[in-house]
């Protein structure tokens, strides 16, 4: 199985921004963590701060991945966009968010890539990334 782990704004900062909510270990640690756990996976990876790209990506996804893994970070909350991109590539997407956003400001409540995606992992750590390969292998 191939899968794309798409993560959108400020999430290059994990592991600096916020420890106390996203903790210490960085997004790249992690991620080289997860190549070696799923060994039988191809798994890409990229992240960007800038919608249009997300949205480029989920495009070029397209017959080269059999899943993606999308972290859009506050795009989740803002973009129609980008929700339409999701439902526009016909592939199996999974939201995943780090912290709990139903446990945070009001406007995180709802979630427009949540509506396309096919399942969506919240508030499980870095873990809801392997959470959202695990799903996507067994679906």
């Amino acid at each position: 199985m191939k899968i794309l782990i798409l993560n959108g704004p400020n999430l290059n900062l994990i592991g600096k921004r916020e420890p106390e909510v996203y903790g210490n270990q960085s997004l790249d640690e992690f991620l080289q963590s997860m190549k070696k756990r799923f060994p039988d996976c191809v798994i890409d990876d990229f992240q960007t701060n800038h919608e249009g790209v997300l949205i480029d990506k989920l495009h070029e996804a397209m017959g080269k991945y059999d899943g993606v893994v999308m972290n859009p970070g506050g795009y989740a909350h803002t973009s129609i966009a980008l929700a339409d991109a999701v439902r526009a590539i016909g592939l199996p997407v999974v939201e995943v968010h780090i912290s709990n956003v139903y446990e945070r400001e009001a406007f995180r409540h709802h979630s427009y890539t949540a509506e396309a995606a096919v399942h969506s992992i919240v508030g499980h750590g870095l873990e809801g990334y392997a959470e959202a390969i695990l799903f996507l292998i067994t679906k």
